[in-house]
């Protein structure tokens, strides 16, 4: 019989792990806001583990969650992208269903382990169906089996190796662009979601404590891996089949640093076709900088090309005017990352430090200009467009 006790022990462990995560995060910071965000990151790294270990590491009765918000941001998420999470098990039938929405890609994926083991690069997909291959009927529903006997389409297999279900939206229009109204059952399941057991909680925490241990820590070397070499020109490349990206998503991931009394002019050749592209700025933690109040990132529907087919933009401290800012938040560096869907040709990204005096001149005119109406209504439409996505 569970007593008080019992849980009091699996409540006091579980708080040791906490205290000791700040030594699993070492992102060093050199001002009060990169200090204030490493104490924030810590909050939203525990506030993720506990949404995706304890309260959806449930593959009985299973629901959709949000894996990652615009407030609870790891694992260099794109600010394109709803990611929508649930575990999943083999042996089991599940349904996906609802309306497609109108994001710019879709991306039902099936994956193997479960990301609060830190073996990064290991939850390979063992399923996935794009969206371009997902049946919509007239009315702009879908229905997607998962587990189960076989269909002739929109199916995909559950084997012994699978841990999650992860469906990615990536958005262009952010404030036009509707997200996908979608639900999730198990079509064997219980018809009553069984008594929730002390046994049940102890392994939920000791998944919480992995995420916090293991996932913490690699997590924190990946990043510092990244943001930490001096900045270079970055070369986007497809991922594999079956490696667990965005199929047909090209993945750039660099560092960026930019010290107040300077300017980093960011360029690229634009792709002569391309579903979606998109440049953003991440912390020393693998958190993406604000991108909601802050014009941290740009797409291929944000951005303001110039005449000749570039993107021509900069990172600084301060509004330069241009339409193309990339807004570092008062962070000095970071993690860079950028991604290129169906692109061809792939660009590379290319990076030049100047000082922030001479940044109008080394840019030149060809670099778009905005005006104060025309940044308050370009972040005021990032606003409505990350509530409409995520609330």
């Amino acid at each position: 019989m569970p007593t008080t006790s019992s849980s009091e022990t699996l409540w006091r462990a579980l708080m040791e792990t906490v205290v000791t995560l700040p030594e699993r995060v070492t992102a060093d910071a050199t001002n009060e806001t990169e200090e204030a965000d490493r104490l924030r990151y810590l909050l939203r790294f525990l506030r993720a583990g506990i949404a995706l270990c304890v309260e959806h590491d449930d593959t009985e009765t299973p629901a959709l969650t949000h894996m990652i918000e615009d407030r609870m941001s790891w694992g260099l998420d794109s600010p394109d992208c709803l990611y929508l999470y649930c575990r999943m098990r083999s042996g089991g039938t599940y349904r996906v269903s609802g309306s497609r929405g109108g994001s710019r890609a879709i991306d039902v994926q099936v994956n193997a382990g479960h990301y609060a083991d830190g073996r990064f690069g290991q939850w390979p997909s063992i399923g996935v169906i794009a969206g371009d291959d997902i049946t919509v009927d007239a009315d702009g529903r879908l229905e997607v089996v998962i587990g189960g006997p076989p269909r002739d389409h929109d199916w995909l297999p559950l084997d012994d190796r699978a841990g999650f279900l992860l469906i990615r939206q990536y958005f262009g229009d952010w404030e036009h662009e509707d997200p996908a109204t979608l639900t999730l059952e198990r079509l064997d399941g219980p018809a009553t979601a069984p008594a929730l057991t002390l046994a049940t909680m102890a392994e939920r925490i000791a998944l919480l404590q992995e995420w916090l241990t293991a996932g913490a820590r690699t997590w924190d070397e990946v990043s510092r891996g990244l943001a930490g070499p001096p900045m270079a020109d970055i070369e986007p490349f497809l991922v594999p089949a079956g490696s667990g990206g965005l199929s047909g998503q090209a993945y750039g991931m660099g560092s960026w640093h930019c010290n107040p009394d300077e300017a980093v002019i960011v360029e690229f050749d634009l792709p002569a076709s391309c579903r979606l592209w998109s440049v953003s700025l991440c912390d020393r933690s693998w958190q993406s900088i604000d991108f909601s109040d802050r014009q941290s990132s740009l797409n291929s529907a944000q951005h303001t090309p110039t005449g000749d087919g570039r993107f021509l933009g900069a990172i600084t401290h301060d509004d330069p005017g241009l339409a193309n800012w990339l807004d570092p938040g008062g962070h000095t560096g970071g993690s860079f990352a950028a991604r290129f869907l169906e692109a061809a040709p792939i660009p590379t990204v290319r990076f030049r430090t100047v000082a922030r005096a001479a940044l109008e001149r080394e840019i030149g005119a060809d670099a778009p200009r905005v005006d104060d109406t025309a940044r308050r209504a370009a972040l005021r439409s990032r606003r409505i467009g990350v509530q409409r996505r995520y609330r």
